[in-house]
């Protein structure tokens, strides 16, 4: 995970306060350079910060190379792979060298046929990224997020008139917004300096995506009612396996080992967001397949103290323990979903990390967190992530036999995220209305919106929160590969909405639809409690 900023300016070079810088930092640990160039009558600042996850060595940034003068590339991403072959090493490096290369050999300068250079570029990775990319010889500034949003970057012209880009806010000021995640984004600056000179606001220019993963390509009908239920058996759900172990395999092989491990005692590389629901407990039990075994998997578990809710019961034998956190749904959860992790895969250490939030802690940090998701800001916004950031940062309780309740903080650098599967497997709510009002073309209609807008109303807020405390959070689910399937398979091969319940297999009939192809595969895995544990949504703190 990097931290991104750069401005542009016709008075100066404008650098981030001390706060925001300090919060880029926070996102990468490894490394930060300031760079300072000035374009005719334009400055040109940068300043990016490095969490370093991928290949031997430290990658500064902004990255530069004497073959290709004046250029610069800032990275936020993870670039899996490059014309569908998987990329060793360190990305930042070959992405850099892949835009730069192509833009040499472009016989025009003039930016529009530049902006299609640097998006034939970037088509010809797979991955999650945010970017930001100054070429010299047309003197434009690029940047851009994936068609899936899956990273953060904010824009804002501030009451000079500057060009601020960021990974995040750094404050809650006015202006602030999100990069749509909607194609490749250009300003030209010749054109700025001659807005600036006028007065004028100078607007990027917007590159669309020729493609996306979460382009619905299928012209095909829905399937009749009559089809057959999802079950262990069915082609989607070996089909959903497959491509979902692919998308772990690039994900989670070769995380770095934590500087703080030792030998005695190994430290978890890899951690999963753990409601004990049915996403987060499928990428575990998988990922339990790829990692070593002799490798530690950290399940972080957080719970919230209410004290509108928690109270002791009046009658309660004032010698026991009483905890408010064990009430959780989550807490709940999360140790069944734990104890069967153990049951079904007993040569793995499982370190179920309880983190416990007391109410007044969650008052104290609540205006840090409402600063991290900026521009997001409603209530639902702030519940949500404030469950994000006390998960990712790590601190809770292990619980062992011998040693009791010991206080715990995850070193590992890597998060998992179940996010996705909600979305393009019919978990909500909404989709069971949808499919009951319109049919199968109306649960299709849902679905397609739901992955469609995921960068706007969710991928960039948790990116800033997530990142705040020096990990990196991966969406298996958000495979471009897995994506394009989903939305384009039928959706009764996503969920069971609609089954008909006589032909329904014996085992996996009773499954409630949503996700049931998901359902059907924790079945498969052995995991038939979580198949069968009924959807909920984020924790909420009011609950």
């Amino acid at each position: 995970m990097c931290g991104i900023f750069c401005s542009v300016s016709a008075v100066g070079h404008v650098v981030p306060n001390e706060r925001h810088r300090r919060l880029l930092e926070r996102r990468g640990p490894d490394s930060s350079r300031e760079l300072e160039q000035k374009s005719e009558n334009v400055y040109l600042t940068c300043f990016s910060t490095v969490l370093a996850l991928r290949g031997h060595h430290t990658v500064v940034q902004p990255v530069q190379h004497a073959d290709y003068p004046d250029a610069f590339l800032c990275w936020n991403g993870e670039a899996w792979k490059h014309e569908s072959a998987p990329i060793s090493g360190n990305d930042s490096e070959v992405i850099f060298a892949n835009i730069s290369s192509l833009l040499k050999a472009q016989a025009s300068d003039a930016p529009a046929l530049t902006s299609k250079v640097v998006q034939h570029a970037l088509n010809l990775i797979a991955g999650p990224y945010a970017f930001a990319y100054y070429d010299p010889r047309s003197d434009t500034l690029f940047f851009g997020r994936d068609p899936l949003g899956r990273r953060s970057l904010t824009h804002r012209v501030d009451e000079n008139g500057n060009f601020i880009l960021s990974t995040i806010s750094g404050s809650q000021e006015q202006g602030w917004e999100e990069v749509e995640a909607d194609g490749i984004y250009s300003l030209n600056l010749k054109s700025f300096y001659a807005s600036a000179q006028k007065k004028e606001r100078c607007i990027p220019t917007r590159t669309p995506y020729a493609s996306s993963p979460n382009t619905v390509l299928s012209t095909s009908s829905p399937l009749e009612s009559s089809a057959s239920p999802l079950s262990t058996s069915s082609s989607a759900v070996a089909k959903i396996e497959s491509l979902l172990r692919d998308s772990l395999h690039l994900r989670i092989s070769n995380i770095p080992v934590s500087p703080h491990s030792l030998p005695s005692r190994p430290s978890a590389s890899l951690a999963v967001l753990f409601s004990g629901g049915l996403d987060c407990t499928l990428l575990a039990r998988l990922s339990h397949d790829i990692l070593d075994p002799a490798q530690p998997i950290d399940l972080l578990n957080v719970a919230f103290e209410n004290p509108r809710v928690h109270r002791r019961p009046a009658d309660a034998d004032p010698s026991e323990h009483w905890s408010p956190y064990e009430l959780c749904p989550d807490r709940i959860t999360g140790r069944a979903s734990f104890a069967e992790l153990q049951a079904i895969c007993p040569d793995r250490a499982w370190n179920f990390v309880a983190i416990d939030i007391p109410y007044q802690e969650f008052l104290a940090h609540r205006p840090e967190v409402a600063s991290l998701i900026y521009p997001h800001n409603t209530e639902m916004d702030l519940s949500i992530a404030s469950a994000l950031y006390f998960a990712s940062r790590g601190q809770g309780f292990l619980h062992s036999a011998s040693e009791g309740s010991i206080e715990y903080t995850s070193q590992a650098r890597v998060l998992l995220s179940g996010l996705g599967a909600d979305e393009m497997f019919g978990g909500y709510t909404r989709h069971d209305t949808a499919f009951r009002r319109h049919g199968f073309a109306g649960l299709k209609d849902e679905l397609d919106l739901d992955v469609d807008r995921l960068g706007k109303r969710n991928l960039g807020r948790d990116d800033r929160v997530l990142s705040n405390w020096k990990r990196e959070t991966r969406f298996p689910f958000l495979d471009e590969d897995l994506v394009r399937w989903a939305v384009n398979a039928p959706v009764q091969e996503r969920c069971g909405f609609g089954e008909n319940k006589e032909n329904s297999d014996g085992e996996t009939g009773s499954l409630e639809p949503a996700k049931k192809a998901l359902r059907c595969l924790a079945w498969k895995l052995g995991m038939k409690k979580v198949a069968a544990e009924k959807k909920r949504a984020v924790s909420e703190i009011s609950k």
